[in-house]
């Protein structure tokens, strides 16, 4: 099968993240299989999912971790004008479906090399990891990374993470933690509105808080030129409350997310959140005493990538993609957490960032075929 084919089969997968993925990670494994590589399952605690690894050459040092995912966003209320889980040829060089561009490509190109990757007079191994719920937050990635350091003896030194990035070797991202604050205050007619504390009123300020925060970082010279935005970002997403015009809020929750450069962590935020949370509690006590602020994280904090540029996986990357030029990006990967785990990382894949997450999504056929000669080139390079 080349790349076009498998990239085919692997989007007829609907797997989102959330779901379960065995459907898809099975058939992986399968086709592993078919090529005499043993696919190693990492499953959750239910076994309602499973990451993958694999190693194909010998058990030695230093070896290349090609690292995917395998769920993807969901498809409901976009207007695509072709089946999104089915590949689509319009004969216009691009390649259309849910997943084509984040991040199947990058797996079809993995999986078209197998074969030659196992016929191949390897000196230095190459590893397969593929896992679950990236989208909803990079959850699966911590385990799958430690049941690579647990399961095998030797030792390998670099990830690649197949985000699609033009093929430009991407040696930035920025971290991203998500958080929920509830509040608490007191309900009445809105004609006292002074003399209750209204939940929606005081999320007002605490998010207009935050928002200061945010251009304090920015005022304070706190960035990094190679992100856009430059600097630390915290959004609030969605928020509720409130249950009529004329009633006092009793509840509002708003959620909100914190993207950080790497040289920074969302724990700051975070903290002196924290403390403002705390004296507005205080201060309103005084008229409800029943008030409060709560703030939990929704999932756990995905760290930042700075991979230097000195580090031998840039080198060994732009070789491999045949490409001098380096990025960094603003979403999150898994790449921080493969660096957290040990590996020098970075993002390397095909398919333009901005075609992800959205109707007819597409791969060109150029990036797709550009994959694949990165891959043979890592053959070239490790044998």
């Amino acid at each position: 099968m080349n790349a076009e084919e498998i990239l085919a089969k692997l989007v007829s997968f609907p797997v989102l993240g959330g779901e379960s993925n065995l459907t898809i990670i099975h058939w992986i494994k399968d086709y592993l299989a078919e090529h005499g590589v043993e696919g190693v399952l990492v499953p959750n605690e239910e076994g309602t999912k499973a990451s993958l690894h694999c190693r194909i050459g010998p058990a030695v040092d230093g070896g290349v971790i090609l690292s995917g995912h395998t769920d993807v966003v969901p498809v409901e209320g976009q207007e695509w004008t072709s089946e999104p889980f089915t590949l689509t040829d319009k004969q216009d060089g691009l390649l259309y479906a849910r997943g084509s561009c984040d991040m199947k490509g990058f797996a079809a190109c993995c999986l078209e090399a197998l074969p030659d990757m196992v016929k191949a007079d390897l000196k230095k191994p190459i590893y397969f990891a593929f896992s679950y719920d990236e989208e909803i937050g990079c959850l699966a990635a911590p385990d799958l990374v430690k049941a690579i350091n647990d399961y095998y003896q030797e030792k390998p030194q670099f990830a690649i993470i197949g985000e699609p990035s033009m093929m430009i070797p991407t040696i930035g991202q920025k971290g991203i933690c998500l958080f929920e604050t509830r509040v608490t205050g007191s309900e009445g007619h809105s004609s006292r509105i002074k003399q209750e504390v209204s939940a929606i009123h005081e999320s007002m300020r605490l998010i207009l808080w935050l928002e200061n925060k945010m251009d304090s970082l920015i005022g304070a010279g706190r960035t990094d030129d190679r992100f856009t935005p430059n600097h630390t970002s915290i959004h609030i997403g969605r928020i509720e409350g409130g249950i009529a015009p004329n009633v006092i809020a009793q509840e509002c929750n708003f959620t909100w997310d914190v993207r950080t450069i790497p040289s920074e962590t969302p724990q700051e935020v975070f903290e002196e959140f924290e403390q403002y949370c705390r004296e507005r509690e205080a201060e309103l006590r005084k008229v409800y005493p029943g008030f409060s602020i709560t703030t939990s994280n929704i999932h756990p904090a995905v760290p930042g990538l700075d991979t230097h540029q000195d580090q031998a996986i840039v080198g060994l990357t732009q070789r491999l993609a045949e490409c001098d030029d380096l990025d960094a990006v603003s979403y999150a990967a898994e790449a921080g957490q493969f660096a957290e785990g040990g590996f020098e990382a970075i993002i390397c894949g095909p398919g333009d960032i901005a075609q992800a997450h959205r109707a007819d999504e597409f791969v060109s056929k150029e990036q797709l075929d550009w994959g694949v000669r990165f891959m043979n080139n890592l053959i070239k390079e490790l044998s």
